[in-house]
């Protein structure tokens, strides 16, 4: 799947939490988008997700400009991406029903050996019968991960998805993601993970793009006057 943002804006009241936003997303490999809290990160995903709509700009699905149209149109194309939200919300049920969940409404059949798989490639093979609330947080974003994959998508969506999970943790869900073939937009504010995850990086910082490259261009630039380099050295 292509992605296009044209002068994308969003306003909630009289704040301006996105500000002429361009991008072209390429159908495969990951896109980073690194900035502070409050940086518009979780909005972007939101407005590509189309769980809403831009103040102004529009948004192009394979060609198609999806701002606009109507419910049914967007959720045919939603039905193409799956995102993974910062804090996962559990079904009150089973794991193995919270990942056959996406399945179901979609009237897919014969649906069990792709729930095995999607449960298997998390790493939780043997907790399918358990009560996904009385889970660890990681194990919580273990389940999210795999009800998203478990629907084929062609674009994954992330929002923090390490975020307040101890370092080995986070360093497993950064493995099975970047196992994902396909295009993937991460939000994230850990440099580190950006790092071993991107193979390109947007900077948002106060709702516009300051910077957009390579990992190694963005990171270790060798022009160290560059606008945004000490910015995105400084901890946040």
């Amino acid at each position: 799947m292509e992605l296009e943002i044209k002068g994308l804006c969003k306003i909630y009241g009289k704040a301006e939490i996105l500000s002429d936003i361009n991008l072209n997303i390429e159908e495969e490999g990951t896109l980073a988008l690194i900035g502070p809290t409050g940086s518009g990160k979780t909005t972007l995903l939101h407005l590509i997700d189309l769980l809403d709509e831009p103040t102004q700009g529009e948004i192009i699905v394979d060609g198609v400009k999806v701002t606009g149209l109507s419910e049914s149109e967007r959720l045919k194309i939603r039905r193409k991406m799956a995102m993974v939200f910062q804090k996962p919300v559990m079904f009150r049920a089973s794991v193995r029903e919270n990942v056959s969940y996406g399945l179901k409404i979609r009237g897919k059949s014969s649906i069990e050996e792709r729930v095995k798989e999607a449960i298997s490639a998390v790493g939780l093979e043997g907790y399918e019968s358990r009560d996904a609330n009385t889970l660890s947080g990681g194990e919580m974003q273990r389940i999210a991960l795999a009800r998203a994959l478990v629907l084929e998508p062609d674009v994954l969506l992330l929002d923090e998805p390490t975020a307040n999970l101890d370092p080995k943790t986070a360093m497993d869900i950064d493995m099975l993601i970047s196992r994902f073939e396909g295009t993937m937009i991460v939000a994230t504010h850990n440099m580190q993970e950006c790092q071993r995850l991107a193979d390109r990086v947007v900077i948002l910082q106060e709702g516009r793009i300051t910077a957009l490259g390579r990992p190694e261009d963005i990171f270790e630039p060798k022009d160290h006057s560059a606008p945004f380099f000490s910015s995105i050295s400084a901890p946040w």
